[in-house]
């Protein structure tokens, strides 16, 4: 493997790793919010009690969140430095405005979040936890404006090899950047809406079946069952624009090599570059025209279109984008099938204990669900952007770091095996807290009056 290939396998690698945790903080302060928000309306102490169990669980995400952040950024410099140097002028503001308006007000009210509910006033608290939630999502909001004008560059002109922004407006609202950012902030609803299902069926399993349980079980499978169908929606869009502004990524993940009509939709097929061909192809007819054009004799880009006349490939690698997309959509029909058929059996029967055991242990691996499909989606969308880092400005050959290839494969090697111990970590402390949620001392809460602090009562037993 040489230098470029490594370095791309190191930064997809990190990112990997760094994207499973803002995935969960982004939605789970919402949800959080909701919590707090039912138990000051209703005074119910099973709302307060998901709030204190889930709480934790963001606190962990954040932090990890926040230490594999940082070691990613570091790599603009020691592995990609032909990034900063072409579209530096571009990329930094935006990287500063996410830790101006995002980062600064997530660290200044995450200590009262945490820590401030016994200690300050109920209104308070209710309002740290809002802000957090709205830093979470800013956070994801400038980021995924770089990422989307990296994906459909606006608003720039070149200088001697260097992009100066020309529209500030254009870049942040770029032609790919609203439907990435809600297809993102819908997975990340979806990940903390099967996490929440998941360690709560766990929970019900090991016998603790409190209303805390019941009440994180049902908002987690009624929060799956409301957002997968937009997710599906939302996901058609997001594809119709990437055909327009991205054809060649379609292309890959529709494993379609000729530009033709009446393309068939591939449910399973074995690309192969070196003879440009499928193999062991598995197709509905007509089924990739009608999604991508809505018409069933709708022409489909072929990846042969994206082949110069001297040999050069433009187009992405085929097998991981094609694979890669069918896992993000298979795991999404499974969180579909598995939430409504929950929502139905909840619904015909009024009541959670109604689940069926075999459904309940299902849920438990998918708590992991929308790692899985995020994970997916973003090779998809990443992979699909190959040979460009900045689409049609400059590629990863362009930017790579001129560093010997064992430098970075041994830095890769480490990377590996301490985020595969972290991660480990990570889950193992999940299951922890889950295991030993319903068996510590319970602490009630009052409801408390206006501008007074929420107060700890400890049980008389």
């Amino acid at each position: 493997m040489d230098t470029l290939l490594l370095s791309r396998i190191q930064f997809g690698a990190n990112i990997s790793f760094h994207i499973l945790f803002p995935t969960i903080t982004i939605a789970l302060g919402w949800v959080l919010l909701f919590f707090k928000l039912r138990f000051n309306a209703t005074g119910e102490i099973k709302w307060m009690d998901a709030y204190r169990f889930w709480v934790k669980v963001f606190a962990l995400s954040f932090a990890m969140g926040v230490v594999s952040g940082i070691t990613m950024s570091f790599q603009f410099g020691t592995n990609w430095p032909g990034f900063m140097e072409t579209v530096g002028n571009i990329a930094g503001p935006l990287l500063a405005y996410e830790i101006m308006t995002a980062f600064f007000l997530e660290a200044v009210f995450l200590g009262i979040m945490l820590f401030g509910f016994s200690r300050v006033p109920g209104w308070l608290h209710t309002l740290a936890t809002f802000l957090v939630a709205f830093g979470t999502t800013m956070s994801a909001f400038w980021i995924l404006v770089l990422n989307s004008w990296m994906h459909t560059p606006e608003g720039f002109e070149m200088r001697n090899g260097v992009a100066f922004a020309t529209d500030w407006w254009a870049i942040i609202f770029n032609p790919s950047m609203p439907y990435r950012l809600v297809h993102m902030l819908l997975a990340s609803g979806l990940t903390v809406a099967f996490l929440i299902a998941g360690f709560s069926a766990f929970r019900w399993l090991r016998g603790d079946q409190g209303r805390d349980v019941r009440a994180g079980l049902k908002t987690g499978l009624m929060l799956g069952a409301v957002l997968i169908p937009i997710q599906i929606f939302a996901g058609d869009m997001h594809g119709l624009n990437t055909l327009k502004y991205q054809p060649q990524k379609v292309a890959a993940m529709e494993g379609n090599w000729e530009t033709d009509t009446n393309v068939p939709l591939l449910l399973f097929a074995i690309p192969d570059e070196e003879a440009r061909e499928n193999r062991m192809e598995i197709a509905i007819p007509n089924g990739a025209s009608l999604i991508l054009t809505h018409k069933a004799d709708g022409e489909v880009p072929g990846l042969n279109d994206f082949v110069t006349p001297e040999g050069e490939v433009m187009h992405p690698p085929v097998a991981p984008v094609f694979y890669a997309f069918r896992i993000m959509v298979g795991t999404g029909m499974a969180m579909l099938l598995l939430s409504w058929a929950s929502v139905a059996i909840m619904a015909r029967r009024r009541d959670v204990g109604a689940l069926p055991r075999p459904m309940l242990f299902v849920m438990v691996p998918m708590a992991f669900s929308g790692w899985v499909a995020t994970l997916a989606g973003w090779y998809t969308t990443e992979i699909g952007r190959q040979p460009w880092l900045v689409q049609g400005v400059l590629t990863t050959e362009m930017a790579v770091a001129d560093v010997p290839a064992p430098f970075v494969g041994t830095t890769l090697v480490a990377y590996l095996a301490i985020y595969a111990l972290l991660l480990s970590a990570y889950v193992f402390v999940l299951f922890y807290l889950a295991a030993k949620a319903g068996k510590g001392e319970q602490i009630r809460l009052r409801v408390p009056q206006p501008g007074e602090a929420i107060a700890r009562q400890v049980p008389a037993e």
